[in-house]
């Protein structure tokens, strides 16, 4: 099976999956395969019960149900993405833009990130946007000790940072506030992302969504910008 016959096969089966166990599937599926990533993209994503608790303001009962949700389905869609693309996914991140009705899912099919593409190629705009991610970083917490990106398609943008938890955030996750660290990092670092107005400028497209995720045991964590280019 080719690569586009995987992201084929790999959408109809997740928005299934999503479907099955939400009760309503994202209008739209989008996935992206480029080893080591397979990155879902899902739009047109709200359940009816959901929709009434955005309506009422509820948007932190929504996320914090999801994530719940997510976790009990990791193991289903990592064995779906190694049933049809043979990679075998160690780490699943995962967000939603509830806003827009929109989300991701980014599977690595490596242990360590710091084992990835060396610096990824090159693309326009690659230093400009490590600038104001790392920004983004210090006014969030700290710099990132290492940042890199990697332009996946011309709408997929991910990028990738390494040693960004300071002390009181590595004591709440020892704690075991980790999905509460989450949820409220989320927004910050986003709205950060988003005072910024040049990206359009920076890589000739503008930008559709930004997502955030982490792994907090390794201390990493990836930002997925979704694009629509210019021309």
């Amino acid at each position: 099976m080719d690569i586009k016959a995987q992201q084929t096969k790999l959408a109809n089966n997740l928005g299934k999956l999503l479907r099955d166990n939400f009760g309503k599937g994202p209008e739209a599926v989008h996935v992206t395969i480029y080893e080591p990533y397979v990155v879902i993209y899902v739009s047109g994503f709200v359940s009816p019960m959901e929709q009434v608790l955005l309506n009422q303001n509820e948007e932190l009962q929504v996320m914090t149900t999801r994530e719940l949700l997510v976790k009990t389905l990791e193991p289903q869609i990592t064995g779906q993405i190694k049933g049809i693309t043979d990679l075998d996914i160690q780490h699943l991140y995962y967000d939603w833009n509830l806003d827009h009705h929109s989300g991701i899912f980014v599977g690595v099919c490596l242990d360590d990130l710091k084992a990835d593409l060396t610096e990824g190629d090159p693309y326009p705009g690659k230093q400009a946007i490590h600038d104001r991610i790392t920004k983004m970083s210090e006014i969030a917490q700290k710099g990132p000790e290492k940042i890199s990106s990697y332009k996946l398609s011309d709408r997929t943008l991910v990028v990738v940072r390494e040693g960004i938890l300071v002390a009181i955030e590595k004591q709440l996750i020892s704690l075991g506030f980790d999905d509460t660290l989450r949820i409220s990092k989320r927004p910050l670092e986003k709205g950060i992302l988003r005072q910024n107005d040049d990206y359009d400028e920076i890589l000739n497209a503008d930008i559709l969504d930004i997502f955030v995720d982490w792994d907090f045991e390794k201390d990493n964590s990836i930002i997925t910008l979704i694009l629509k280019p210019k021309n």
